[in-house]
């Protein structure tokens, strides 16, 4: 039609936005020269990378007993804290959702999942090496409290999402609170818990060879032993390792959410 412009730019120029642009583009050149970042550090670090490479090729597995046993150890740490982690992210989730809970139940039971949400795991895993000591321990404690940071926040979200008509039907019939749980919210919730469930355990596979850097048991502690050496050909071994871990956890995941599905 005549009068109408059919080559109207659909962005229309935004001074605040390029304005703030300009700013963010300035920090990051001005961050960069504070930091020491140029080419010629990255030159010399390809320099020596490209000699790290080649110390760690081949690699070397003639210590493959060892890696057995600390591939089992970091999964043995990974699957048993994910079981307790979930277990105790079911009350610690229903207890942080404010339909179903009141104020003073519902507000410490987010201030949990805040403190175990508010540290990484590495400076938590360091707290619990000196409380408990070197080992496992240490390390299925820390991927505890990370679960319960993750599953149960996500758990509480998830129940705070439901239809409430299910719930007020299940109480109309006079049922106890647990029956309306296990009737009227597990069900609308159960197929995303086990989503959460599967990435929690895939996750906790990484973090307990990270952990392991600090003392906590499994792969880690091989590994930063094995650099302290300059044993790189059996640091790529172990790397290799912790590429096969997490296949693993892949591969279980994928079979969890293929028999729940």
């Amino acid at each position: 039609m005549a009068g109408i412009n059919t080559h109207q730019n659909p962005f229309k120029t935004n001074w605040l936005v390029r304005l703030g642009s300009v700013v963010v583009a300035a920090y990051v050149i001005y961050a960069f020269s504070i930091m020491g970042v140029s080419m010629e550090r990255i030159a010399i670090g390809m320099e020596h990378a490209e000699r790290l490479l080649g110390r760690m090729f081949p690699p070397n597995f003639t210590r493959w007993e060892l890696l057995l046993n600390d591939l089992l150890e970091s999964l043995q740490i990974a699957i048993i804290a994910s079981a307790a982690g979930i277990v105790i992210s079911l009350f610690v989730g229903l207890f942080a959702a404010r339909n179903m809970m009141p104020n003073v139940i519902s507000i410490p039971a987010r201030v949990v999942i805040a403190i175990c949400r508010t540290f990484h795991p590495v400076i938590i895993a360091i707290l619990f090496v000196k409380s408990v000591g070197f080992g496992a321990l240490a390390g299925i404690l820390t991927l505890i409290v990370a679960s319960i940071g993750f599953i149960a926040k996500l758990f509480a979200e998830a129940i705070e999402e439901i239809s409430l008509k299910q719930v007020e039907a299940i109480r109309a019939t006079g049922a106890s609170f647990i029956s309306v749980i296990l009737f009227a919210v597990l069900p609308q919730v159960f197929s995303r818990f086990i989503g959460f469930s599967t990435y929690q355990l895939d996750s906790n596979l990484r973090n307990s060879t990270m952990v392991g850097l600090v003392g906590a048991g499994g792969l880690g502690g091989t590994l930063f032993s094995a650099f302290q050496r300059f044993d790189y050909d059996f640091v790529t071994a172990i790397l290799i390792t912790i590429i096969a871990l997490i296949l693993l956890g892949e591969a279980l995941s994928n079979l969890v959410r293929r028999v729940f599905a």
